[in-house]
C-alpha cells in the first residue's frame, strides 16, 4: 500500500515511548489509519492536532498492515482551539468521523461536508455561523451510512436556534441509536458538551 494524499487529521493516540497512532480522512481512500513515528515529539504534535489539514503519505508492504504515516501540515487549526465552542464543534465533528466510518472506504460527500464544516468555523467562530452546518453533517453521515432519517431537519441560514436545536436533537437520537454503539459510545460526550455550550450560548 502507498498513498500520498491531503487528509484531515481525525484522532490521535499515543502509541509506544513516542509513537502515536492517527486516524485522518481523505478524499480519495476514505478514514485511514497510520503509524508516525515521533508522534509525541514537540515538533510533529502540533501538526496532528485534530481538524488540521495535512499532506499525509501511508506506506505498507500489505493491507492488513498498519500503514507507516509522515504528514506535512498544509493549513493548522489550533487557533480555534482558543474559542471554547468552536473547540468543542472540532472535537465533536472530527471524534464523530473517526469512530463511525469504516477504515478504507471512500467518501468523498463526506470529505468535502467535513471540509466545509471546519472551514464555517473557521470563518466564524460564533456559533450562529456554523451550527446550520452542523446538522447538516449529522443528517449527511447518517444517510451515507444508511441510516437516512424519513424526514430530515430543515435548516438554512435564516432558521432561528429552535430549529436549529430541534435539528441537533433529532440527528443525535439517530447517531445515538445507530452509530455510536457499544464502545464507540464514549464519543457522545463530546456532542453532549458541544450541545450543553450551544444552549447556554444562545440561552
Amino acid at each position: 500500500m502507498h498513498l500520498r494524499a491531503q487528509a484531515l487529521i481525525l484522532g490521535v493516540r499515543q502509541h509506544g515511548e513516542h509513537g502515536a497512532i492517527v486516524r485522518a480522512v481523505t478524499r480519495e481512500a476514505g478514514m485511514l489509519a497510520g503509524y508516525v513515528r515521533g508522534g509525541r515529539s514537540r515538533a510533529i504534535r502540533p501538526v496532528l492536532q485534530p481538524a488540521n489539514l495535512v499532506m499525509g503519505e501511508w506506506r505498507a508492504r500489505t493491507e492488513e498492515q498498519l500503514a507507516g504515516l509522515t504528514v506535512e501540515l498544509v493549513h493548522s487549526r489550533a487557533p480555534l482551539y482558543g474559542e471554547p465552542l468552536a473547540a468543542a464543534a472540532l472535537e465533536w465533528v472530527t471524534a464523530l468521523t473517526a469512530v463511525a466510518l469504516p477504515e478504507g472506504q471512500p467518501y468523498p460527500r463526506l470529505y468535502a461536508a467535513l471540509d466545509a464544516m471546519i472551514a464555517a468555523i473557521e470563518a466564524a467562530p460564533a456559533a450562529r455561523g456554523w451550527a446550520v452546518a452542523l446538522v447538516r453533517y449529522e443528517d449527511l453521515m447518517l444517510a451515507e451510512l444508511g441510516y437516512a432519517l424519513e424526514q430530515p431537519p430543515v435548516v438554512d441560514g435564516a432558521s432561528g436556534w429552535a430549529a436549529i436545536l430541534t435539528g441537533l436533537a433529532e440527528t443525535g437520537a439517530a447517531i445515538e441509536a445507530h452509530l455510536l454503539t457499544d464502545r464507540r459510545a464514549e464519543a457522545l460526550a463530546a456532542r453532549a458538551r458541544l450541545v450543553d455550550r450551544l444552549k447556554r450560548a444562545v440561552a
